[in-house]
This record gives C-alpha cells, structure tokens and sequence, in this order.
C-alpha cells in the first residue's frame, strides 16, 4: 500500500530576474521547520553538471538530504530533443523524489533558453501534470503597485488556462517605498507577499568577478573573495581624485602599472575616514616590480589585490555585466533573504496553502529554529567578550540579521569594525566597547575588589583583572548591562566560566554548577548532563546536577525524564558507583517528587524501548528517558562525542546551569553555527531568569 504522498509546491515565474531564488530560499526554510524532509526538484536544469546555482543554494539547505542528480528532471537539450519525452521523464523524475520527501519545492525555468511565452506555457504544463499548485513570484522593478497587478492577473490567468492553479503570488524586488501599496494591489485571496529590491541580493561576489576578468589572486586574504562587490570604478585618474571617488565595498580596476594608484587604495582601505574597499584589480597584464611587492608584504594588507590580462574597457564591461546571485558562498545575503521573507510575507497564510502537518519528529533544523524563534520573542543583551575572532563577527551578523538579540562586541572598537566591514558584514546594530576603557574599567574595579575582599584582593589588583575579557563581559551580566554572556572561542572552560562562579554565584537552591548538551538526533532532542564541568560528582551534587538538568530540559520544550546512568540497571549490580547513582535517584525523588525520574540504568535500556521491556519492563523512564545523567565526566563527555560522531548528531552546548545569570562556554572548534545557537540559547535563559524574578 501506497504511504500518504508528499505536498508540493511549484515556484514560477512569468519572466526573468525576478529573484525567484530568494522566494524559494524562504518556501524551503518555512517547510523545514514542520517537517523532517524536504524535497527540492528542478524540472529542468541549466545543465546536469552540477553547476545550476539555485539547486546548489537549496540542496545546502539544512533538512534537504538529496543529490543535485536526484534533484534534477532534464536539460534544455533534452526539451529540444523531444519535448514531450522530456515532460513525461520531469513526472516520473518527480514522482521519485516526492516518495522520499515529506514535502517538494519545485523551482521552475530561469528564462535562460526558450522564448519566454513558450517557457512560462511549459511551465504551466509542468505544474499542472505533477498536481502541483503555483507560488507565482514577479518582479516589481520600474513598475506601480497597479503595474504589477496587472502582471500578475495576466500571469495568472495564463496558467489556469493551461490547467494549473496559482496558490500564492510574491511579488519581488519592489521600490522599497511602495511595499505596503504593492501588498495591498495583489489578489487579496493569494496575495502573500511583497518584498523589496535589496542592493546586497544583486551584489556579485568578489570571487565571480575574479572569474568574470580570468584574474589571479596576487595577494590578500583569500577568504575575503566571498564578500559582496557593490560598485565597480576605473581608477585611471590621479591619486587625489581618486581617493575622492572610492566608496565601500567598491572594486577599483586600475592599471597594473600605476603603483601610485595601487599604493594609495591599499593606504585608504585601511585608514580612519575611509572606505573599506572589496578588492583592487590590476589590469593590462602589469605586474608590481620586485621593490613593490616587497614593499605590498611589508604592509600585510589583507586587500585582495587581482591582476588580469585585460585591458580597461574589457576589464570594466566584465565586471559590470558579472550578476549577482544568491549563494551558500554568502552567508549575509543568505541571512538577509531569510530575514526579509521572515518580515515581510505571510508566513501563516503560506504554511495553510501548504497545508503541511507538523510532524511530532524534531529534527536538529527544527530545534535550531524554535531556539531562534524563541529569542526572537523577547530580546536580550548578550555581551560578546571575543571581538577578534572572526567566528563571533560572522554569527553576530547572522544574529542581527535575524533580528534574535541585542549585541555588545568586546574589542578595540576601529579594528573590530574595520575586520567586520573587510568580511562584508553588517555590525551596525551592535555596541562595541573596549575591555580597557575607564569608565567601565573603574566601576568594576570597585565591584570585584568588593566581591574578592575576603580573598584579600586589592582595588589595584581588580583593576587590572577586570580588563580580561572574560572578567569584563561576566561584570556586565553582573551589573545589567548584558542579560547574558557567551564566549570561549578562543579561551578555555575554565578562563570563561571562572569569573561567573567568582562574581554572578550559584542559584539559592542549587549547590554546583554543572552543564548539558543538548544532542540533537535525526527525530529528537536528548538532554545530556554533565559532561563538560565536574569530574567525579557526588551523590548529593549528581542528584542536584539531574534536578537542574531536568528544569532546562522544560525550559527548552523537552519533557523531562530522567534516566540516572550507570553500568548496571535497577537491582542487578552493586559496587560504590552503582550505589551512587543509586543514592543521587532516591535524593532526586526526595526533593523533586513531581520528576518522572529512574535508576541506576544502563544507556540501552534508558533510550531503546525493546532493551527496556526486557530490562526494566515496570520502569516510568526506560526506553523513553529524554534527560541522560552520566555518574562522571569522563563518561558523560566520551558518550556525547561518541554520538556525535558516530550517529551524526548535532550537540548543542555545553550550556551551563546554575548560576544567577545566564553565562555559556563554547567550544574552541565552534563554528558560526554552533555560536548563534548559543546566544540564542543564552538569550532564551535569560528570558526564564527574569520571568522567574519577576514572579517573586
């Protein structure tokens, strides 16, 4: 018997350029966080090489798990070769990868082949013989709300003479100044967005037009070749009109013999009062002399600088016909497209004409977005100690983006936002201060010296430990200047959580610190504690650690049971660890007889049901434990890699619980990822802590 067939949706538009990339960005985002797999089907690609961009962009998506082949129905060359054919293998194509999915977003044509009447008519075909309805997607450049309307009745009408039924029309690239008038000219019945024309979305990467020109990176960061290109000049003219006309995020073609020229751009870029310039592109097949690459290490400008065969007209007409598009390569414009589909279309309207169940499955992207989603809901200050990594700029600019937080940078304010303009990111929104300014400096002097007293530390000395990172952002929790502190990319556990123990202490009912990663599985979330802080817990500070693991699970939506781990389970062992556990469970139920809590247990029997019906048949928590308490570290934080690694899950933490104010280490291996998750984690503690105080 045939399983429920997956819903689809088929996004088309009636013309080229109209962003559909980005509308379909958003559409696979919004499924991801209802069902466990989304689908992606282009019916008919570019090429099959791997190499169609908007496939690349939504197969990297978290919560797609196809290969571009699968993803893919025909070419261009197949349609010319037998049109028809090419129709009934797109169905069966579709039909394949619909069996696999809970939901499909297809993306139609581009408008790179055909004429544009017959590719949209086919398009229309398509969708009707997959029995898919139509999210319409027109571009609103250099028209009127009414002139758009008009587009899209026609476009409309157009596909329901071909049999397929338009669900949703977007209506992109807008004058920002009209959004609201445009929204309100579209069909009131599948009217369900308008977004604006976003100069960074069009934007090309450094990286295409050192393609576009067949350039050659001469010397630079390399990593700065994925940052948006807004302008393209020639700098053929003297130095003084030059500097007058360079603008941010520029790229200056200049002939590869004027040093003049070159010297001048690499001293602005990085110089108070100037641009921050993209890259330089030396052309005419010029090189540097010896002296002035010498001179170019010297300086260590980290500029990209291109060097090209390329004379000034081919150089210049290459870059300004390089498009921009919407990529993986990007994180920012992907942040920004998921930001404005966010704000500004009808999400709840979208997801009824999906009509996708939510799944009772959490997947790791599901959980990733409620945290975000979570934050969102009630901003916090988070401080930010490690201003010159570039990890902590990149999530901060995810983060502000989004919209999930307020953000305070530690660092030397021009450096940290020279890196960040080098890296195209958008820090606007966040303060920036500096560990050693006196103002602060002085405060918390007072403050730790006062705290440490009985340690016979004097105001001298705190005036010097205050100016550590780690002490100066735990004194902002501490004095309410931040909601909560995350940092540890670049320093150990230990330097980031000390000044909280230090400074912020415990909470009255709670006598140790301890943490838990949230293990996120293909289906779950389980709840792991500790396995980052203490090594060899007591009884009574087990018993505590699974209480406070308990209250985080509820607080992030987990329904806690408690499984107490040891290598025997129930009665059947004995021995000093075994009693231990057995202890910390009896003390738990002591103190919190409303937890669904059991032990001592062995970990199979905790999570697989049919080990529990054979172990542990009249346990509460055997085979369906979502809160895992280790009796040690060196078990706790080897089973959690081990997970990881093993069964691919995403672990989310260490969070720390049991302090005053919510404090977070992150991992030296953090990626961009892992740190947005943890402010948004921290943000969400924060959030509870100040409901609970207010509740007092």
């Amino acid at each position: 018997m045939l399983g429920p067939v997956a819903r689809s949706i088929y996004i088309a538009s009636a013309e080229g350029d109209t962003g559909k990339s980005a509308i379909a960005l958003g559409v696979t985002a919004l499924l991801t966080r209802s069902v466990g797999n989304v689908g992606i089907f282009r019916p008919v690609a570019r090429v099959a090489d791997g190499s169609d961009y908007v496939l690349q962009l939504l197969l990297g998506h978290d919560g797609v798990d196809l290969s571009y082949e699968e993803a893919v129905g025909v070419t261009y060359d197949d349609l010319h070769a037998d049109l028809e054919g090419a129709l009934a293998t797109i169905v069966s194509r579709f039909h394949e990868v619909q069996r696999k999915c809970d939901a499909v977003v297809i993306v139609g044509t581009d408008y790179t082949d055909v004429s544009g009447a017959a590719e949209f008519e086919f398009n229309a075909r398509i969708a009707a013989n997959l029995g898919s309805p139509v999210a319409l997607v027109v571009h609103g450049r250099n028209r009127t709300p009414k002139e758009i309307a008009q587009v899209v009745d026609q476009a409309r009408l157009e596909m329901e003479t071909n049999h397929a039924k338009v669900a949703a029309v977007f209506a992109n690239r807008c004058d920002p100044d009209q959004i609201d008038a445009v929204r309100a000219a579209l069909p009131a019945d599948i009217g369900v967005g308008a977004l604006p024309e976003d100069p960074l979305l069009v934007a090309p990467l450094l990286s295409a037009l050192v393609t576009a020109v067949d350039g050659r990176v001469l010397s630079g960061d390399t990593e700065l070749l994925t940052r948006e290109v807004r302008k393209v000049l020639v700098g053929a003219m003297t130095v003084d009109h030059l500097l007058e006309h360079v603008r941010d995020a520029a790229v200056v073609i200049t002939p590869g013999d004027r040093t003049d020229n070159l010297l001048a751009l690499i001293g602005a870029h990085g110089a108070a009062g100037f641009p921050s310039l993209s890259g330089i592109i030396l052309n005419g097949g010029f090189k540097p002399t010896d002296t002035v690459t010498r001179l170019l290490e010297g300086l260590n400008s980290s500029l990209p600088i291109i060097t090209t065969d390329l004379g000034t007209f081919d150089a210049a007409n290459r870059c300004w016909n390089t498009r921009g598009r919407l990529s993986r390569e990007s994180q920012i414009k992907v942040d920004t497209a998921l930001s404005m589909f966010d704000r500004l279309v009808d999400t709840e309207a979208l997801s009824a004409i999906l009509n996708v169940a939510r799944t009772d499955v959490v997947t790791p992207l599901m959980f990733e977005y409620d945290l975000l989603d979570r934050a969102r809901s009630s901003k916090q200050h988070i401080v930010l100690p490690e201003g010159d990594d570039d990890r902590i700029l990149r999530a901060a600019s995810t983060l502000l983006k989004r919209d999930v937080v307020e953000l305070t940078i530690l660092g030397h304010e021009p450096t940290v936002r020279a890196r960040a303009d080098e890296l195209g990111l958008d820090l606007r929104a966040a303060a920036v201060v500096s560990p050693h300014d006196e103002s602060y400096v002085n405060r918390f002097a007072e403050v730790y010296a006062a705290a440490r007293a009985h340690k016979g530390i004097t105001l001298e000395e705190a005036h010097e430990i205050v100016q550590d990172v780690s002490f100066f952002g735990t004194l902002m929790v501490h004095e309410g200047l931040a909601d909560g502190m995350v940092s540890g990319a670049a320093h150990t556990t230990a330097h980031t959580i000390t000044p909280s123990f230090q400074i912020i202490r415990t909470l009255p009912d709670v006598s140790i610190v301890s943490s838990v990663f949230f293990m996120c599985l293909d289906d779950r979330v389980l709840v792991y504690g500790d396995c980052a802080i203490n090594p060899e817990p007591t009884a009574e500070q087990l018993a505590d650690i699974a209480i406070s693991s308990a209250n985080t699970a509820a607080q992030f939506h987990i329904e806690p049971r408690v499984a107490m781990l040891s290598y025997s389970t129930g009665e059947s062992g004995s021995g000093s660890e075994v009693d231990k556990v057995r202890e910390a469970t009896r003390l738990v139920r002591e103190r919190r007889p409303d937890l669904i809590v059991d032990g001592p247990m062995q970990y199979d029997a905790a999570v697989e049901p049919s080990v529990a019906a054979s172990k542990a048949p009249n346990s509460p928590v055997a085979g369906r434990a979502t809160v895992l308490i280790f009796p040690d570290l060196n078990t706790g934080n080897n089973t959690y890699k081990a997970v990881q690694r093993s069964a691919g899950a995403v672990a989310v933490g260490p969070v720390l619980q049991g302090i005053r104010r919510p404090v977070n280490d992150l991992s030296r291996g953090a990626t961009v990822q892992d740190i947005v998750n943890t402010v948004a984690i921290t943000a969400i503690q924060s959030q509870q802590m100040r409901a609970d105080r207010d509740a007092q």
